[in-house]
C-alpha cells in the first residue's frame, strides 16, 4: 500500500470521526447544565472536538507528506 492511500484512509477516516462526534446523540450527551469554570459542557466538548480534528489533520499531513519526499 503506497503512502498516498494510507494519507487518504486516514484523513476518511478523521472525516468519518468529525460526522460522528459532532452529531446529534453524541451531543446530546454533552448538552447539560454543568458549567467547567464558567463555560458551559457543551462549548468545552465542541472546541476540544474541534482542536482534536484539527490536530488529527496536522499530524497526517505531517506525517505522510514527510514520508512521501523520501
Amino acid at each position: 500500500m503506497n503512502p498516498g492511500n494510507k494519507k487518504n484512509r486516514f484523513l476518511v477516516f478523521i472525516f468519518l470521526l468529525g460526522i460522528v462526534l459532532f452529531n446529534y446523540p453524541v451531543l446530546s450527551l454533552f448538552n447539560l447544565n454543568i458549567m467547567v469554570s464558567g463555560v458551559p459542557l457543551l462549548y468545552l466538548y465542541l472546541f476540544f472536538v474541534w482542536g482534536l480534528i484539527i490536530g488529527l489533520i496536522a499530524m497526517a499531513a505531517r506525517l505522510y507528506d514527510s514520508k512521501d519526499h523520501r
